[in-house]
Parts: structure tokens; C-alpha cells; sequence
């Protein structure tokens, strides 16, 4: 199963600036806190692969037209594309409402170590992927989820009706959009015959340079 990156889930927490040291009963409950989602997560995924077409300014694959400048060009030079979903399961969901009502300062841990969990997980998913398709001579984009740049965050139920996600991981989208259980992921994962560098996704995507939680 996939570990927590405590580095990243300092990050989270804000505390990966200023070079100064960790507090030491910070650090202690923040362990604690991984120890307990660790102890409920329950990471299921789910990926297909579909042909891509790629047109000025829209991509279109699995039934899907994507109106999107930013995705378009992420994934110029693929010749197919993998949808992938994730998540850490409702039990991590229930942990977290459990800690927000006794504890906020606990449950501010839980979601920093969840999001480092699933960040860890996804990319053991995709390093799956990436070991499926080698064999063909094609590597992977990195993964590119509704709301990042102009990928339009409506296309979240149509993502995981094409993954079938709602019967295979149990994974859905409310009204607003928003992943249920909420420590999930969605995105498109381009796979191209050319090995050049790509161009990057994640914090590296987002125009918002001056996010807290951004990478440096």
C-alpha cells in the first residue's frame, strides 16, 4: 500500500518555508494523525484507456468534447489517453468529519497527510500505467484533472461515467462537482510515442503562483 510523504504533508500544513525545524509535538501529532488514516484508508482506482483526437483548442475522447486550450495543449503529440480515477475510500471521509468535530486542529493534520496519501497513490497508479504501455514505445503525461487551467470542472461526471467509477470504486460527483468521497482524484493521462520532455502537470499547471501550497 502506498506510504504517506511527510514532507509533502508538512507542505501541506505550510510548513515547508523558512528552512526552520519542525516542532516536535507538531511533528508527534501529525505522525499520529498518519497513523489513523492509514488505519481507515481503503485507495481504490480505476483506468481506461481511449483513442484521442485532438482539434483547435478541443480535445475529444470516450464520448467526451473538451473545450480546452490548456488540456489541448498538454496533450499535443499523444495518440491516445488514459481516464484515471482515484480515491481513499469514505472511510477516510468519516475520520475526517469525526476530527473536525472534536478537534480541528487534528482534523487540519488528517487532510494534510490524505492529501499526500493520495498523491502517492496516484502515482503508483500511474507508474502502472506507464509499465502497461512501454511495451508499445509510449510514455506518459502527467496527469491533467478537471480544473486546472480552463479544463472546465463540469466535465467531472462525465469522467466517471466513462470509468464506470460510481459501480467500480464506489466514486461519484455532487451537484457542485465535487468528488465524493472526497480524498479522490480524476484526470486525463495522455500517452505519446515521442520520449521528449512534457509538459508539466500539477502545481506546475496552475497559473496561481502565489498558492501557499504550491511547489517551489
Amino acid at each position: 500500500m502506498a506510504e504517506i510523504d511527510w514532507k509533502e504533508a508538512r507542505r501541506y500544513l505550510g510548513l515547508h518555508r523558512g528552512g526552520g525545524t519542525v516542532d516536535e509535538v507538531l511533528e508527534a501529532g501529525l505522525r499520529d494523525c498518519g497513523r489513523a488514516l492509514m488505519a481507515c484508508a481503503r485507495p481504490r482506482s480505476v483506468w481506461r484507456r481511449f483513442p484521442l483526437a485532438l482539434g483547435e483548442g478541443r480535445v475529444e475522447t470516450a464520448g467526451l468534447q473538451v473545450e480546452s486550450l490548456h488540456l489541448r495543449r498538454h496533450l499535443e503529440g499523444c495518440t491516445a489517453v488514459c481516464l484515471f480515477a482515484a480515491t481513499l475510500g469514505p472511510e477516510v471521509d468519516r475520520l475526517l468529519h469525526r476530527a473536525s468535530v472534536t478537534d480541528v486542529s487534528r482534523a487540519v493534520m488528517i487532510q494534510a497527510c490524505a492529501a499526500s496519501l493520495l498523491e502517492v497513490y496516484c502515482d503508483e497508479c500511474c507508474a502502472a500505467i506507464a509499465a502497461q504501455t512501454a511495451a508499445e514505445g509510449l510514455t506518459l503525461r502527467p496527469r491533467f484533472s478537471p480544473g486546472y487551467g480552463d479544463f472546465p470542472i463540469s466535465c467531472q461526471r462525465a469522467l466517471l461515467r466513462a470509468l464506470e467509477a460510481p459501480k467500480r470504486i464506489g466514486l461519484t460527483a455532487t451537484e457542485t462537482m465535487m468528488l465524493t468521497p472526497t480524498k479522490s482524484v480524476t484526470a486525463l493521462v495522455g500517452l505519446s510515442p515521442e520520449a521528449a520532455p512534457c509538459r508539466p502537470g500539477g502545481c506546475r499547471a496552475c497559473g496561481k503562483a502565489d498558492c501557499a501550497f504550491r511547489l517551489e
